[in-house]
């Protein structure tokens, strides 16, 4: 707090400083907002404070930006504040378990805002080239200007390929391991194989099926499935030898044949390692899909969108294209951790989270 107090009193003293737009009311939250903290008042009226000074005056920085030392300093002033607001939501101990959950979203969102804003304000008080770095009001303004392009590239890479290589990449991981939990020949002699092929680089094997399959979505399938079947394989295969031997001869002794053990014991035993599987994939499989599109696609698609964009200097197109993939990525995987969640409840590493 004396460091952000150090900051904003050395702006005082440069010239010009109280006549220049959005500085002063910027200024004035701030310290309203020390000198509430500084009070001593209740936890509600703090964070209420550092809740509202240090956003608000990055929004006026971003709207009427000033020029020189004082934009850095009430920047870096905003993001000492915003960093005192998350520490103190992260110390936080609520009886509530909807407030435990909120502030659990809560706080990794506050920090992704600022890191957004941060890159905003980079931007504008560096005066970088839009085609080095495109702030993220320009890469949103081309977002909403290019939903119907990027809807047809997300269909195209993701529900098509992506969804459908994910399926039967992971459905053959699993049902090749259990084969191989039946037969040691094969897993003497399959999985070291098996962990060879999962080495092979991606740049080599997508022009090798775009050969196979054609430009369409199923070539970017088949290396969606390539990537995602050994994962699966390898951790199902572990999962399976993890049941302990004291309950694999408690079934013996129940008269269990293999496939009743495998579904009443080894298969519930095995669920962690199955879903870990199922995460890894769930972001190597749009990987996959993305650098697949570089060698050989139709004119559609995340991969072939950002290489075309790339080459036409048009740096905020392809932003937006990450963004996509980011957050279908990042929604595909909660989706998997909820479904593991619920089924694996009884897992001790969740007891311990509640």
């Amino acid at each position: 707090m004396s460091r952000i107090a150090a900051i904003l009193a050395g702006l005082l003293a440069l010239p010009g400083f109280l006549d220049a737009g959005a500085i002063l009311p910027a200024f004035l939250l701030l310290v309203a907002a020390i000198i509430v903290f500084r009070a001593r008042l209740a936890a509600r009226v703090q964070i209420a404070a550092l809740a509202v000074a240090p956003h608000v005056a990055g929004w006026m920085l971003v709207s009427d930006p000033p020029h020189g030392l004082a934009f850095f300093g009430l920047a870096v002033s905003s993001w000492l504040l915003a960093w005192l607001l998350v520490d103190r939501l992260s110390r936080l101990a609520p009886s509530s378990i909807w407030l435990r959950r909120g502030l659990f979203i809560l706080i990794p969102a506050l920090f992704g805002v600022w890191l957004l804003l941060l890159w905003e304000l980079l931007c504008i008080g560096l005066d970088i080239p839009k085609v080095l770095l495109p702030p993220p009001s320009a890469i949103a303004a081309r977002f909403a200007t290019s939903i119907p392009t990027l809807w047809a590239d997300f269909r195209q890479t993701f529900l098509k390929a992506v969804l459908i290589g994910y399926g039967l990449g992971c459905a053959s991981g699993f049902i090749v391991a259990i084969l191989i939990d039946r037969s040691p020949f094969l897993q003497r002699g399959l999985l070291p194989v098996g962990n060879l092929v999962s080495a092979l680089p991606i740049v080599g094997v997508a022009p090798i099926m775009v050969m196979w399959f054609g430009f369409d979505w199923p070539s970017k399938a088949a290396v969606v499935v390539v990537m995602t079947f050994f994962p699966m394989l390898v951790n199902t295969v572990a999962g399976l030898a993890a049941a302990g031997r004291m309950e694999r001869d408690l079934m013996m002794t129940w008269a269990a044949d293999y496939w009743q053990t495998l579904g009443s014991l080894r298969l519930p035993a095995a669920l962690p390692f199955i879903f870990n599987a199922l995460k890894i994939n769930s972001t190597l499989a749009l990987i996959g899909a993305i650098v697949a599109e570089f060698f050989g696609t139709p004119i559609v698609g995340m991969g072939f969108r950002i290489s075309t964009e790339v080459g036409r200097m048009n740096v905020d197109m392809v932003w937006a294209e990450i963004a996509v993939a980011a957050v279908a990525g990042s929604l595909f995987y909660a989706l998997v951790a909820a479904i593991e969640r619920m089924l694996t409840f009884w897992h001790p590493s969740f007891r311990v989270q509640e």
